[in-house]
């Protein structure tokens, strides 16, 4: 018999899922009833599960095995019939929804912050991700919502906890709990993919080096099996390789900033041929060549247009997707090959239905995402495989593959200044303030450049017809230059203002520019038409990509 506890709860009014899911300090999911609340009130705004099968894993982050251990109590209670869970807990975002999908499971929750810093007081997270092994929508996500502000109970198994060590099946309750290797079933996917005798002629050639950081965030185990054991790169190829629940005291955002470890190894003497981060869910990717810096805007673009030298690629892509900050180098691209390309808001979910209708077969965040349609959700490793597949079949360096892309293209100049941590009343007079001035800016001067349009983004969705306003002001200029302001809904504390720069040169003779020194109009422009200074009280950014 079953011991199914009903706990009596009252509602959080702050449980509104963002653009990844819930996104919390620590000792917030840890009051009493807190993370229970969310949890049930996913499971209450489902139908059909009972007896299906959940995919639940994260990041190795603090506190992942104490919700893991919750979760699966809660799960047995609702009356899942079988959970698969990744050991120790542990299991990649990108890894995640390949179980999904692969098991044609009902749906995944996936425990993670992404690149924010881990800890006993810093962040966790915990989002739902649907049957195509992709976010929930926001129909979903705003049911889960609605939910958790009427909740007055939840429903949890009273029994012991589980082994999350130890590979197999038991039973919790009347439920199936398989604990299983996190790597496999993503590693075999991956190796469908790519050639992988070109990578591995690649790594053993003697001639070639590569350095992966995973910073001591999830890749770690996945990075050691497929770059060191399946490819045969030498031991030691992987840095910063066991997950660590504070990621080793690091930020595991894989930028110039964050991973500094591996930019100074890049642009120091003696340097590798190319370096790779990834965060710590493993969805993300920075990709580097010997003292070279690959854009994730012009990684996407690169990767579009080399993408027949790709097994799995070789008959051509459907289309391409990129988030409207991203800059427009893939846009170039598609429009070479003759396919469409999309422009979607900030957030992985709004790719999933062109993938599933196969409007698009690549798409890319300039948030360092960048994925296919193998998975639905962005993918670090798989974008570190697709370079190394194209670096073996080209012979060339990463930065002569770009710079010959900039001369068949032209060169979209391109950065992102983050103002992190504002106090959210001042962000969103920030925002206000712009909007407000939106309608008298089409056709003003500043300087040498003239207001086309003004606007804020929105979308509808070219398959089911969902529209999604709001999404970010932007400011175009005549000669096809933008900027772009945004608030993000990654972070925790206080508001992230991001500011997105892009300007495009087709002369090959001024593709040397330090971007920042090509930008500076377009950022001087910026800061006199949001007043960032006054509003954020910061006189500079406290990121720049």
């Amino acid at each position: 018999m079953m011991n199914i506890k009903t706990v009596p709860t009252q509602p959080f009014a702050d449980q509104k899922p963002g653009t990844s899911g819930l996104r919390k300090k620590v000792p917030v999911f840890q009051q009493p009833h807190y993370l229970e609340n969310f949890v049930q009130s996913i499971f209450d705004s489902l139908e059909g599960f009972q007896g299906q099968t959940l995919v639940l894993g994260g990041d190795g982050r603090y506190y992942n095995r104490q919700a893991i251990q919750i979760i699966l109590k809660m799960a047995a209670a609702s009356g899942f019939g079988r959970v698969l869970v990744g050991r120790s807990g542990i299991l990649s975002t990108p890894a995640a929804s390949c179980v999904i999908r692969k098991n044609a499971a009902f749906g995944g929750i996936i425990l993670s912050a992404s690149h924010n810093p881990a800890g006993p007081n810093e962040d966790f997270g915990i989002k739902y991700n649907i049957s195509n092994g992709g976010p929930a929508p926001e129909k979903v996500t705003e049911a889960i919502f609605a939910r958790s502000t009427a909740i007055a109970t939840y429903k949890i198994l009273d029994v012991a906890d589980v082994d999350l060590d130890k590979l197999g099946s038991f039973k919790l309750g009347e439920m199936n709990v398989e604990v299983i290797d996190a790597v496999n079933d993503y590693a075999q996917l991956m190796e469908s993919l790519f050639d992988c005798d070109r990578i591995r002629e690649l790594l053993a050639s003697g001639h070639f080096r590569m350095c992966m950081d995973s910073m001591h965030a999830v890749t770690g185990p996945y990075a050691h099996r497929l770059f060191e054991q399946r490819l045969g790169a030498p031991l030691g190829t992987v840095q910063n390789g066991e997950p660590l629940e504070d990621f080793g005291g690091g930020h595991p955002d894989p930028n110039l900033v964050y991973a500094h470890d591996l930019v100074e190894r890049l642009f120091g003497d003696n340097a590798p041929d190319f370096g790779a981060a990834s965060d710590g869910d493993g969805d993300r990717n920075m990709i580097l060549g010997r003292h070279f810096f690959v854009t994730p805007s012009d990684s996407l673009a690169v990767l579009a247009a080399n993408a027949k030298l790709v097994p799995a690629y070789r008959d051509g892509l459907a289309g391409i997707a990129r988030s409207m900050p991203t800059s427009q180098a893939a846009d170039r691209v598609a429009a070479q090959l003759g396919i469409d390309c999309y422009e979607t808001p900030t957030g992985w979910k709004f790719f999933g239905n062109l993938l599933d209708a196969g409007k698009a077969t690549l798409c890319g965040e300039e948030s360092f995402g960048t994925g296919s349609n193998h998975v639905r959700e962005k993918d670090g490793l798989w974008a570190v495989l697709f370079w190394l597949n194209i670096l073996s079949v080209r012979q060339q360096s990463v930065e002569q593959i770009v710079r010959e892309h900039w001369q068949t293209y032209g060169r979209n100049y391109y950065s992102r200044h983050d103002y992190e941590g504002v106090e959210s009343d001042r962000a969103n007079a920030l925002v206000t303030d712009l909007r407000a001035a939106m309608p008298t800016l089409k056709g003003k001067q500043f300087g040498g450049y003239q207001v086309d349009y003004c606007d804020d983004f929105s979308y509808t969705d070219p398959v089911d017809g969902s529209v999604s306003q709001k999404q970010g002001i932007r400011l175009g200029f005549t000669d096809g230059s933008r900027i772009v302001f945004r608030l993000s809904g990654t972070g925790t504390q206080g508001a992230t203002l991001r500011v997105y720069l892009e300007s495009y040169e087709s002369n090959p003779a001024h593709h040397n520019r330090d971007p920042q020194v090509a930008l500076r109009d377009l950022i001087a422009i910026a800061e006199q038409v949001a007043q960032i200074r006054q509003f954020t009280g910061m006189e500079q950014p406290t990121v720049i990509t």
